[in-house]
């Protein structure tokens, strides 16, 4: 519509039209006025073209769809087959290594001056991963080697078949806690250590193959139930719990509870604290939490000494050990990491039980930390790739992940992912490849051999202090806050994570968050607002009048979008009965205003962000468009998208309201007065 037109229904709009057939006389008055030819001949044209919208071909079906993505699935690969038979047998061999086995692309161009940097970074990574592996171990609930073990073949399956050149593989704190949680509910494991170390083989054989199911199946979008505000929330809150968990170590405290939630703890720590506790256990521990949270300090103060804190929890144990063999601390009360079993990985195939009343319960758990654990390394990976500039591929990830942990099961390993402290260090350390897993990996195996022995005499506090060291990092407080200024809902999942596990358990927690994050997406759904638009002054665009309060309201019509991609079953009369309110809304409104009746001539309906319709919201535009009838009002359509036009042509509902189905707002006003005129 011209700028003229619209400044002729602006003034047609400070006038008194006493009932509907006055009100298409003023408007036709204002159109002849405006120049109706223009009008008229617009009415001729947009039938036209909105033949380009009725007489689209037929939308594929849901079988159609889907026998297209086999079809193409496989024409791909036997594309990608057929190439593959051309070439000459060795490279076809290496080619097929290459898409199972990541290691064989990159070690082809691989260089002395690449290794000298991995070398340095394996050996800077190796020297935090020792004791943070024993202290982790320690929070599962397992003897101090098989944290060691876990960092010595998962790094080197992960090397083989991942992708990521800078992640670092081994245990972490969050799924320590989850397997000490949730498993000792099943076996206690002071009461049977072998029967829980069997559990927790057994349920990181499921998690490993959980997460490679995930990833040959492309069934990744799993991993995304549980939302990024979800993710920061249950990190805090199990940050807290471990936290908490560790003053046992801290204080030299024999008996606790082995519940999580932080009344319990704090209850168990008080009662303890009465009782019998070592000043010199929680004097040593935390001299040296001090020792390793300065040396933290200088190191992002200073990026050149970087090595400082990757080395710090090293020392600590090297020093504590040696000052509890000088002084003979442990005849005094400081309690002792004592015997670590050395050598080699055993093999621990028969300890995997799938016999045992408690599978389901066991597959459930590897479920749980097969998510938890694959959207940590993910997310670890996915950063420092934007960093590095490359794309990572979720799927290979899932799978070496998944292998690692296969595998880890056989060779008396618990359930392993990237870690982000030690990713960072890796980093910050030049790694180039995954070689320097390999190179961590080897040291680890070295230790194991050579320096279990040299442990006997470390103390638990210092251990206590290397996982208390490592939780700020857990805690990401600036993260918190962006979630509360850019989404309050995502904010209340956050909210619900973080206390559900501080209060309840590390299970409540995540259900909590996956429980809002879904009642999010239903509330949406079944809730849509709808968007009155109005003319941008000057243009022919139509916007939200919320949004852009400048807009130009075009007298005798209310156009509204509905802000969902469906129509359905959820939604449907809730968005009739809101439009029919706007419309009474807008009546009474300009009748206050003018002290008589005004009339709405027409509601333009845009259809640009449905996707798709279902019956209910086919019969909810019936009764919208029947209701209209009666109230004189004409429902016009504007931009259907391809299956919403196509199943409301089977509906016939096009033919009930006249064919009044246009390109854009302005095509259909402009057609819909000048078929007045």
């Amino acid at each position: 519509m011209k700028e003229r037109d619209l400044e002729s229904f602006d003034s047609l709009s400070h006038q008194v039209l006493p009932n509907t057939s006055n009100s298409t006389q003023m408007i036709q008055m204002a159109m002849a006025n405006s120049g109706s030819s223009a009008a008229a001949q617009a009415g001729q044209d947009q039938p036209d073209r909105s033949k380009w919208l009725l007489d689209c071909p037929e939308p594929p079906s849901p079988w159609h769809e889907l026998k297209s993505y086999v079809k193409g699935s496989i024409l791909t690969k036997a594309k990608k087959f057929k190439s593959l038979q051309e070439q000459p047998f060795p490279k076809r061999i290496l080619s097929i290594l290459q898409a199972v086995f990541p290691i064989f692309g990159w070690c082809r161009n691989y260089k002395l001056t690449m290794f000298k940097n991995d070398l340095m970074a394996g050996l800077t990574l190796a020297s935090l991963c020792i004791p943070q592996s024993i202290g982790y171990a320690t929070l599962a609930k397992l003897d101090p080697q098989f944290g060691l073990y876990t960092s010595v073949v998962p790094p080197l399956i992960y090397a083989l078949m991942g992708t990521s050149r800078e992640i670092a593989i081994g245990p972490v704190a969050v799924v320590s806690l989850l397997i000490s949680s949730m498993l000792q509910k099943l076996i206690d494991p002071e009461i049977d250590p072998v029967g829980y170390k069997k559990l927790v083989l057994t349920t990181t054989f499921f998690a490993g193959i959980f997460q490679a199911s995930f990833g040959l199946f492309r069934l990744g979008f799993l991993v995304d139930f549980l939302s990024h505000a979800a993710i920061v929330g249950f990190m805090g809150g199990a940050a807290i719990v471990i936290g908490l968990q560790q003053l046992k170590g801290l204080l030299g405290i024999s008996n606790f509870t082995t519940n999580t939630d932080i009344v319990s703890v704090l209850r168990a720590v008080w009662r303890s604290c009465q009782q019998q506790w070592s000043p010199h256990t929680f004097i040593l521990g935390c001299s040296f939490l001090s020792f390793i949270l300065i040396t933290r300090f200088i190191g992002k103060k200073n990026k050149k000494l970087f090595w400082l804190p990757a080395t710090a929890p090293l020392i600590a144990v090297v020093v504590s050990t040696l000052m509890v063999f000088l002084t003979k601390a442990d005849e005094h009360g400081v309690k002792t990491v004592k015997h670590i079993k050395g050598g080699l990985n055993p093999i621990s195939i028969h300890d995997l039980d799938f016999n045992t009343p408690h599978l389901g319960q066991i597959a459930k758990i590897g479920l749980i930390i097969a998510i938890i654990a694959l959207t940590e390394a993910i997310a670890v990976g996915r950063s420092f790739a934007g960093i590095k500039g490359y794309r990572l591929d979720g799927n290979k990830e899932m799978m070496a992940i998944g292998f690692s942990n296969v595998i880890g099961s056989f060779t008396s390993c618990y359930a392993a992912t990237g870690s982000f402290s030690r990713t960072a260090v890796n980093f910050a350390a030049g790694c180039e490849t995954a070689m320097s897993n390999i190179v961590m990996a080897v040291t680890v195996f070295v230790a194991l051999e050579c320096l279990t022995r040299l442990l006997y005499y470390t103390p638990i506090a210092i251990l206590a202090s290397i996982i208390l060291s490592a939780l700020p990092g857990l805690i990401d407080i600036n993260e918190a806050i962006h979630i509360w200024k850019v989404d309050k809902f995502d904010f209340l999942a956050l909210v619900g994570a973080f206390f559900g596990v501080l209060f309840a358990s590390v299970e409540v927690g995540l259900l909590v968050a996956v429980v809002i994050s879904f009642a999010k997406i239903i509330l949406i759904s079944v809730r849509p607002g709808i968007e009155t638009l109005r003319r941008m002054p000057g243009t022919d665009i139509f916007a939200d009048t919320n949004q852009y309060p400048m807009t130009v309201k075009t007298p005798g019509v209310l156009v509204f979008r509905v802000k969902s991609a469906l129509l359905c079953f959820a939604n449907a009369s809730s968005i009739e009965e809101r439009i029919m309110g706007c419309v009474n809304e807008e009546e009474e409104e300009e009748n206050i205003k003018s002290h008589a009746k005004r009339k709405i001539l027409f509601v333009v309906l845009d259809m640009s962000n449905l996707i798709n319709i279902d019956t209910s919201g086919i019969t909810a535009l019936v009764e919208l468009h029947n209701n209209l009838t009666q109230a004189g009002v004409e429902l016009v359509i504007v931009n259907p998208k391809w299956e919403v036009i196509h199943k409301l042509n089977q509906a016939r509902f096009i033919s009930k309201i006249g064919g009044k189905v246009y390109m854009t707002i302005e095509e259909a006003i402009d057609a819909c007065f000048g078929l007045k005129v």
